[in-house]
């Protein structure tokens, strides 16, 4: 076995060489954070009883609980495992990624809402009561960007792409994700696909581009937000009380109905086109990786 530095060295005993293989690797990584998180919730079920803590704290709780743990976890032990450990959550471009993220995301989200507004999907009513407000800063935003971004691009697209390449990871990641919202209030089958289309290959291209997770969680968690709290428009189904008080208007196409704009044909071109943007944008920086099968053992792209 050669090494990129071109010193040989011995070949990994059998069971190192099952661990490391990606899709091993994401199993093994899945697992270390269903057990953490399911733990955790276990001993904060039995140690802090909701009346003790009061009805509007528990968002806060959760949202900073789940959001700590799933870092401690991700840092101690996730980003050793495969054939390429590295760390997808560096803190020294945290601040920057993120802070590019939301504002990408709320930029992309007002242009979603006005043009739904031109076309009669949205209209705003009056003030809202923001009653919301922590759900959707702390479940909606902090708490929904950072795990649902470890899990589907952290650790699903990562070692997905390490085995299959980049654009079927890419398909399946996305995919997973839009399927993943089939549950919740309100949801149809063109909700799903429409998540999978504008979220999923927005935030895979996201990932692709920096080689981190803070970008796309920043978009994630800031979509989210401006969405909900600013817009006052269903996150991914669920009704809020933001800022404002809107409705969705006209052609479930262009308001999305009930499950809200990320339903909408808007919402679908717009997002999804943007998305389309930052993957070419990193296909034409050399972000994109090859099946397993069809390149070398060189190592993936770490950063962009």
């Amino acid at each position: 076995m050669v090494e990129d530095n071109g010193e040989v060295v011995g070949r990994k005993p059998l069971w190192r060489r099952i661990v490391d293989f990606p899709l091993v690797a994401m199993v093994l990584s899945l697992a270390i954070l269903i057990l953490v998180l399911g733990l955790a919730t276990a001993a904060a079920a039995m140690l802090l009883p909701k009346d003790t803590i009061g009805e509007g704290a528990i968002p806060v709780v959760n949202g900073l609980g789940v959001t700590l743990l799933g870092f401690a976890a991700y840092k101690l032990l996730i980003r050793r495992l495969g054939a390429y450990p590295r760390d997808d959550l560096p803190l020294g471009t945290a601040i920057p990624h993120l802070l590019v993220g939301i504002l990408f995301a709320a930029i992309l989200m007002s242009a979603i809402v006005g043009i739904a507004a031109l076309l009669g999907g949205y209209a705003i009513v009056g003030w809202g009561g923001s009653t919301s407000l922590w759900q959707i800063l702390f479940l909606a935003g902090l708490q929904a960007g950072f795990l649902e971004e470890l899990i589907l691009r952290g650790i699903v697209f990562r070692y997905l792409e390490e085995a299959v390449g980049s654009w079927l990871a890419l398909v399946l990641s996305a995919l997973l994700f839009g399927f993943l919202h089939a549950g919740n209030d309100n949801a149809t089958l063109l909700s799903s696909v429409a998540i999978a289309m504008e979220a999923g290959v927005l935030l895979g291209g996201a990932y692709m581009l920096t080689r981190n997770l803070w970008f796309a969680i920043g978009i994630h968690a800031g979509w989210n937000v401006v969405q909900g709290y600013v817009w006052d428009v269903a996150v991914s189904g669920e009704a809020v009380d933001g800022l404002l008080d809107s409705r969705a208007t006209g052609d479930p196409l262009i308001s999305g109905g009930a499950f809200g704009l990320e339903a909408s044909v808007v919402a679908m071109v717009v997002a999804t086109g943007a998305g389309l943007v930052i993957v070419w944008l990193a296909a034409r920086r050399g972000l994109v990786v090859k099946p397993l099968w069809a390149r070398d053992r060189q190592r993936p792209p770490m950063e962009g």
